[in-house]
C-alpha cells in the first residue's frame, strides 16, 4: 500500500506541468510524508453541478493545472459528442491564485480539441462571463472561480450554450468524459490559437445593465461599496457612473483584487467580521446604504443604518433583499414569473400571488432557478439575485446592486427607507423572519451522521411547534427532482436541512411567519420571531447531534 502510494505520486509528478505543484509533490515524496500524500491521492475531485471546487495543491484531490486540463479535455469531448465541434467556448476567471493559469490551460485544450476558445481580457465578475456566452453565441462557458471560498481554494464552473450552469444529466456525462481522459501528454495543448477578447464584451454587458433600471427613476442614493478583495470594483463603479448614481465611496482596504484576502477570515459578506471595514467606512461617509459583492461579484449584500445595531449598521438578510427587490419590481409593473429555491423565504410567493404573477420553487442553486420558464426575477437567500434573466441567466451582483440603489433612491425621495418597506411587507403578508444554522466541519462524516440521525429519528416538534409534515427530499416530490435534503413544515414555521454543495458545511434554513395586525404590533412580532428562531435552532441542533 505504501509503495503503491509513492508510485501513484511519482506517476502524477511525471506529467504535472506546473513547477510549483511539482515542487510541492516532490518534497512530500522525498520526505516520505505518507499522510499528506494519502490525503492528496485519496480519490479525485468530483465534478458535479457546481463543477469543481477545492484547495489548490498537488494531486487529484486538489485544484491544479493537471486536474483542470483533464476537466477541460472531458468538457471538450462532451461538447464534441453533442455535435458542437468547432463551437465557441468562452472562458472567464477571477483574481484568485492560479485562476489565469487555469483559464489559459482551458483555452489551449479547447483549441487543441478543435473547438474555438475566447478568453475574457482580465479578471472580471462571473456575470460578465455568463452574459458573454449568450452574447457571443457560444456553445459553452467556463468560469475559473471559487466565489467566496477561503483563499486557498479555487474552482471551475461550467455553463452550456443557454448561458446557465449545468444540471443533470450533463454533469454526470461530463464527469464520465473527464474520467475517460488518458495521460496528459495525449491531450493537445497548443501555445496559441485562441482569442483574447477586448473590452467590447464588457462594454456590451455594461450597456445591458442600464436595462434593469426605469428610465428617469431617481438616482440619488449614496453608497459605500466593498468588493471584498475581489473583481467587482471597476465594473460596479462603471455601471453606477453610467446610470447616474453618486460615485460609491470605496472601502479602500478591500477595493483591489487580492487573492490573499488579507482583511477577512472568509471573503463572504455573510461571515462574521467580513463587513467590519465597510461599516467603519460607512460611519465616516454616512451613506444611505452599504453594498458588498463577494469576490467574483455574482452575489450582492446590502446593509442599512440601524442605531440599535452594534456597528450602527445592519446587514439585511438575503431573504429581506429578495423581498425588497420583488416588491420594487411589482411596483414597476413587471410581468412574468418570480422564482426562488426551496431554502428561501416563502414571502416571495405571497408577493407574487398578490400581484397576480407566476411563482415557482426550485432546488437550491441558480442552475435551477435560471431554467424556470418565463422567469422575470429569481433569488436565493445566499445573497444571489437574477434581475435580468434575458441578459444573465445566473445571479448577478452588479445589476442587483443597481436595482437596490434605484429602490433606495425612490424611497429616499419620499423620506422613507428600505426598513420602512420591509415593515410594509410584514403588515401586508405577516412578518417572515428567517435564520440559518450553519455548521462548518473538518470531517464530512459529521454531516452524513447528522443527516442519517434526522432521517432515522425525525423531530416531532421544534420550539414547541408540532411538525405537521416531514419530507425526505432525496425521494423527490411532485414538483422537485431528488436532492439530499430534509424539509419540515411546522405550524407557522418551516425548516430545511441539507449539506452544502460547495463547502464542507451542514446548512439548516429556518423560517417563521408571525401574523401582524397593525404597525404597533411590529416590535412584538419581531421579538416573538427571534425567540422562535432561536428555539428552533437549539432544538434542531440537538435533534441532529451537531
Amino acid at each position: 500500500m505504501q509503495q503503491d502510494l509513492i508510485t501513484q505520486a511519482r506517476t502524477w509528478l511525471a506529467e504535472d506541468p506546473d513547477p510549483e505543484t511539482r515542487a510541492e509533490l516532490a518534497g512530500l515524496i522525498d520526505a516520505g510524508d505518507l499522510a499528506a500524500l494519502a490525503d492528496r491521492f485519496a480519490g479525485t475531485l468530483q465534478f458535479g453541478t457546481a463543477g469543481l471546487r477545492g484547495e489548490i495543491g498537488a494531486g487529484p484531490m486538489r485544484m491544479n493545472r493537471s486536474v483542470v486540463i483533464r476537466a477541460a479535455a472531458g468538457l471538450a469531448a462532451y461538447l464534441k459528442a453533442q455535435g458542437q465541434s468547432g463551437g465557441l467556448v468562452v472562458v472567464g476567471y477571477d483574481a484568485r491564485y492560479k485562476s489565469a493559469d487555469f483559464a489559459r490551460d482551458t483555452a489551449a485544450v479547447m483549441t487543441g480539441a478543435g473547438l474555438r476558445a475566447a478568453v475574457l481580457p482580465r479578471p472580471l465578475p462571473t456575470p460578465v462571463l455568463a452574459y458573454a456566452i449568450r452574447h457571443l453565441g457560444a456553445v459553452a462557458g467556463v468560469e475559473v472561480t471559487a466565489s467566496h471560498n477561503p483563499p486557498r481554494d479555487n474552482g471551475y464552473k461550467v455553463y452550456l450554450g443557454d448561458g446557465s450552469q449545468i444540471v443533470p444529466p450533463a454533469d454526470a456525462e461530463i464527469a464520465a468524459a473527464i474520467a475517460a481522459v488518458g495521460p496528459l501528454d495525449g491531450v493537445p495543448r497548443p501555445e496559441s490559437g485562441w482569442e483574447t477578447l477586448g473590452d467590447e464584451v464588457l462594454a456590451a454587458y455594461l450597456e445591458r445593465t442600464d436595462a434593469v433600471l426605469s428610465p428617469g427613476s431617481p438616482r440619488t442614493a449614496r453608497t459605500v461599496y466593498t468588493a471584498m478583495h475581489g473583481v467587482g470594483t471597476s465594473v460596479l463603479t462603471a455601471a453606477f457612473a453610467r446610470a447616474g448614481f453618486p460615485e460609491p465611496v470605496l472601502v479602500t482596504e478591500q477595493a483591489d483584487p487580492d487573492p490573499a484576502f488579507p482583511t477577512v477570515a472568509f471573503p463572504n459578506p455573510e461571515e462574521p467580521g467580513a463587513m467590519d471595514l465597510a461599516f467603519a467606512t460607512a460611519r465616516r461617509a454616512q451613506p444611505d446604504i452599504v453594498i458588498a459583492n463577494d469576490p467574483d461579484a455574482d452575489r450582492c449584500a446590502v446593509a442599512v443604518p440601524d442605531p440599535s445595531a452594534g456597528a450602527g449598521w445592519r446587514m439585511l438578510r438575503g431573504d429581506e433583499v429578495g423581498a425588497l427587490l420583488a416588491a420594487h419590481l411589482v411596483d414597476r409593473g413587471v410581468t412574468g414569473v418570480f422564482a426562488e429555491s426551496i431554502v428561501s423565504s416563502s414571502l416571495l410567493g405571497r408577493i407574487a400571488e398578490k400581484a397576480g404573477l407566476g411563482y415557482e420553487e426550485t432546488l437550491t442553486g441558480f442552475k435551477w432557478i435560471a431554467r424556470v420558464e418565463g422567469l422575470r426575477y429569481g433569488y436565493e437567500e445566499a445573497l444571489g439575485y437574477c434581475v435580468d434573466p434575458e441578459g444573465v441567466r445566473d445571479k448577478d451582483g452588479i445589476t442587483a446592486a443597481l436595482l437596490i440603489a434605484e429602490l433606495a433612491s425612490g424611497l429616499k425621495e419620499k423620506g422613507r427607507t428600505l426598513l420602512d418597506l420591509l415593515d410594509d411587507l410584514a403588515l401586508a403578508h405577516g412578518l417572515h423572519a428567517t435564520d440559518q444554522l450553519s455548521v462548518r466541519v473538518e470531517d464530512l462524516t459529521v454531516i452524513a451522521n447528522a443527516m442519517r440521525r434526522l432521517r432515522e429519528t425525525p423531530p416531532a416538534a421544534l420550539a414547541g411547534l408540532p411538525v405537521t409534515s416531514a419530507e425526505d427530499l432525496s425521494q423527490g416530490t411532485d414538483a422537485l427532482p431528488p436532492t439530499d435534503g430534509l424539509r419540515y413544515h411546522l405550524t407557522g414555521a418551516r425548516v430545511i436541512v441539507r449539506p452544502s454543495g460547495t463547502e464542507p458545511k451542514l446548512k439548516c434554513y429556518l423560517e417563521v411567519v408571525v401574523p401582524v395586525g397593525g404597525a404597533d404590533e411590529l416590535p412584538a412580532a419581531g421579538v416573538k420571531a427571534a425567540e422562535l428562531l432561536a428555539a428552533i435552532k437549539r432544538d434542531l441542533a440537538e435533534a441532529a447531534g451537531i
